[in-house]
């Protein structure tokens, strides 16, 4: 018997396969990529490079995301404290910055992220 999680982790994957194609195709990637984009950072324990995409919003020169139901998703954990950089794929390139996680006292978390100048 397969086990709930590794079901649920591929349906995870897929989901997330699907929204990388749609950011790519010409003429929806563009519309989704107004609220859409694809996050790549290094595995704090594992050391390994993870992509995902993820929903996100302009803050005046930061970019904010919202993590959903965070207590079942880790990536965001990568960025507690001082945070950590992180590579976005917006508007067609990579642009690099920092990213800082927290959380209110509600267990919201908010990703915030400072775009470097030179990306």
């Amino acid at each position: 018997m397969v086990e709930p999680k590794t079901v649920l982790g591929r349906g995870v994957r897929a989901v997330n396969a699907g929204v990388v194609a749609l950011l790519s195709a010409p003429v929806l990637g563009s519309l989704l990529g107004r609220g859409f984009v694809v996050i790549t950072y290094v595995g704090r324990r594992s050391g390994r490079t993870f992509s995902t995409p993820v929903n996100y919003r302009r803050k005046g020169d930061e970019l904010v995301i919202g993590v959903a139901m965070p207590d079942k998703k880790s990536w965001w954990r990568n960025f507690l404290g001082a945070g950590g950089p992180i590579t976005l794929h917006l508007n067609g390139a990579d642009r690099h910055g920092h990213a800082v996680a927290q959380r209110d006292e509600r267990g919201r978390v908010l990703v915030t992220v400072r775009l470097d100048d030179a990306s």
